[in-house]
């Protein structure tokens, strides 16, 4: 075993026992609070959805520190068994070292490395989503979208991943550079072009009908400078009983996208806070935030990237045959980029808690947005509980768990601080089933 190598499979163990230990944190935090619904909830939540929303996250924790372990010995077995650079070297050896023939290659060896989770995303959404009677999804519909995903996956990869080559051919010194900015601007073209183009595969898209619901929300837009395309209504209840809210693209191109399931939970009050707090992201500058730091981000990876790729202890390292050291080579690059993906995540991993805590910091000044533009936190604390109702969110999730890996405060959380400076007696009622029917 080489120093890489054995240097990996390091970080993955520590990766794969401090997973294990927060999940058994958490599960073991909720069995011990379980007994009691905390007091701020007593008169929201029943006991027989406190039970099943804990028994939904104990069964979550218990797949996923059974899908921790098998990924990291899948891992393991392919960087020690140096599984990669044998099947690299088998499929350079049939389609050659082109340029069109390694972009193939390069997509063919990330989509082989995807096949060994097929198994846990199978249980959970048949098995696991089903007992809890969350999954619409048919078997066929499962593997029509896994197929569909597949293709796009070929028809967009291979053309992106090539044209990155040629620029590394063509640009052997700042290739990272146009690389980067040629990736970035795709991902900003694919925030238009994603709802009008890929969406629709997927799911059907149909305006919002005409009525008490839009009229409010195209009044809430106006009042706070928040100027869409178009409302529309998402069949997401064709996949799961989960609901969301989002608003997608930018300029004049930008649309809000309703969940149908969250149009049959919440009442248009409540659905038109949640749209406050999704236009409170955009008016509060966090698009733009994160977009910046995702460029920051994206350009330092494709800087690591061409340096990984000119050493011979990281090609090298993990089992590859090496070739000469060149700006340009092929043969080098392309093995450092998918050594770059499946590795990056043993890194990443450990500083996720502090993009998550920027996260939660924005969803606490757009939920006190929305708070300003519906004059009262009522109808946003209101459609919180239901979609956690909803939705079997935990109430009682172990503080350092939520810390590392939530991005949105918890429940009590958000209530505390919409209520922070609010005068009294404001508190949602008990969430009534709303009227409002769901669009045909």
């Amino acid at each position: 075993m080489t120093a890489p190598i054995f240097a990996a499979i390091i970080l993955l163990t520590l990766k794969c026992c401090f997973e294990f230990f927060l999940e058994k944190l958490n599960s073991t935090h909720v069995e011990e609070k379980r007994h009691r619904i905390p007091s701020v909830f007593q008169k929201v939540f029943d006991r027989e959805t406190f039970d099943k929303a804990n028994d939904y996250t104990l069964a979550k924790s218990s797949l996923s520190r059974k899908e921790t372990i098998y990924d990291a010995a899948v891992l393991a077995v392919i960087l020690v068994f140096t599984i990669i650079p044998v099947i690299y070297n088998g499929l350079s050896g049939w389609l050659g070292f082109g340029l069109w023939a390694q972009a193939f290659t390069f997509v063919t060896i990330l989509f082989a490395l995807s096949l060994p989770g097929l198994p846990f995303e199978w249980y959970s959404q048949f098995r696991l989503e089903e007992s809890f009677g969350f999954n619409k999804t048919t078997p066929k519909l499962w593997w029509t979208d896994k197929i569909k995903g597949l293709v796009l996956t070929y028809v967009i990869g291979v053309p992106l991943s090539a044209l990155i080559l040629w620029i590394a051919l063509s640009f052997p010194s700042t290739w990272w550079i146009i690389g980067f900015a040629v990736v970035f601007g795709f991902q900003l073209l694919m925030l238009v072009l994603y709802p009008v183009l890929i969406v629709p595969l997927f799911n059907k898209l149909k305006p919002l009908e005409d009525g008490d619901l839009k009229d409010r929300l195209m009044s809430l837009a106006d009042r706070t400078g928040f100027k869409a395309k178009t409302i529309q209504v998402i069949d997401g209840s064709k996949r799961s009983s989960h609901s969301n809210a989002y608003f997608t693209g930018f300029g004049r191109f930008r649309r809000i996208v309703l969940f149908d399931t969250l149009i049959e939970q919440l009442s248009p009050k409540e659905i038109e806070a949640v749209l406050a707090h999704e236009i409170g992201h955009y008016r509060k500058g966090h698009i733009p935030r994160m977009i910046g730091i995702s460029m920051v981000s994206m350009a330092f990876g494709f800087w690591l990237l061409q340096w990984l790729s000119m050493q011979d202890w990281f090609v090298g390292g993990f089992g590859f045959t090496m070739s000469p050291v060149e700006y340009g080579n092929l043969a080098r690059f392309v093995p450092a980029f998918i050594l770059f993906i499946i590795l990056g995540g043993l890194v990443t991993f450990w500083i996720s808690p502090l993009f998550n805590w920027m996260s939660r910091k924005h969803e606490y000044e757009a939920d006190r947005f929305a708070r300003d533009a519906m004059g009262s936190s009522r109808h946003l604390i209101s459609a919180l509980r239901v979609m956690y109702k909803k939705n079997l969110g935990n109430l009682i999730p172990h503080p350092s768990y939520s810390r590392f890996y939530y991005s949105h405060p918890t429940l009590r959380e958000r209530e505390k601080s919409l209520r922070e400076g609010e005068p009294e007696g404001n508190d949602p009622k008990e969430p009534q089933e709303p009227a409002v029917e769901s669009p045909s």
